[in-house]
């Protein structure tokens, strides 16, 4: 494969990558904020304790983060045609990206939201404020720090599922590592297809962090 074929192909792989992690991530914060909110909310020291409802939603979302995503984006198939039309390229692999992104980033929404002060709270409740009125203006503002280095953590987590959807066409540089280094024998393909995917972790990473800790100093100067 010449040269110029290779940068060609690995530059639409980069594309179709990116692609798939932003979609994914904001469908996956789509499903996943309320699921986190509900789970917080309605968990023991919630505002709102309601332990059957706390139980469906824990064992619901276990039973989905317990779900390889391999095997998850197979069983997903025929949902993922409806949906999409077909079952291969980048924009199929949105689907069952989405799907197990988001009681990922629920588990994490509600962690984040359980780190508030309690006291903050309590005083918001002595003063009138309505159930909705913490959720929006005390629990997500209070912990939006520590939302925001979750959305890195979840960038990078759905950028590792979309190179592991290589395996069934699923587009990418996943696809590519696995079509022309794997079953090719290419190992220069292999090499640098794993260095991109490494290259584009530690970029969203760095982003994120340095995103987070932007607010994190107008947060401090505002206090």
């Amino acid at each position: 494969m010449e040269g110029y074929q290779i940068t060609s192909m690995l530059t639409d792989g980069i594309r179709d990558t990116l692609y798939m992690v932003l979609v994914s991530t904001l469908g996956g914060y789509i499903l996943g904020l309320p699921l986190g909110v509900l789970l917080a909310v309605s968990g023991k020291g919630g505002i709102r304790p309601r332990p059957v409802l706390y139980r469906i939603l824990d064992i619901l979302t276990n039973i989905l983060r317990s779900v390889p995503f391999l095997i998850l984006l197979i069983l997903m198939i025929p949902l993922t045609r409806v949906i999409a039309g077909k079952s291969y390229g980048s924009t199929a692999t949105i689907v069952p990206l989405t799907a197990a992104a988001a009681p990922f980033i629920a588990r994490m929404v509600e962690s984040s939201l359980k780190e508030v002060d309690h006291g903050v709270i309590e005083a918001a409740q002595s003063m009138g404020a309505t159930d909705l009125q913490i959720i929006t203006k005390i629990l997500l503002t209070e912990s939006r720090i520590s939302l925001l280095v979750g959305v890195t953590i979840s960038m990078g987590t759905i950028l590792g599922y979309s190179a592991m959807a290589g395996v069934v066409g699923g587009g990418g540089l996943g696809d590519i590592a696995i079509r022309y280094g794997y079953y090719r024998y290419d190992t220069q393909i292999m090499v640098i297809t794993v260095a991109i995917l490494i290259a584009l972790v530690q970029i969203l990473q760095f982003t994120g962090m340095r995103f987070a800790a932007h607010f994190d100093r107008r947060k401090h100067t505002a206090a």
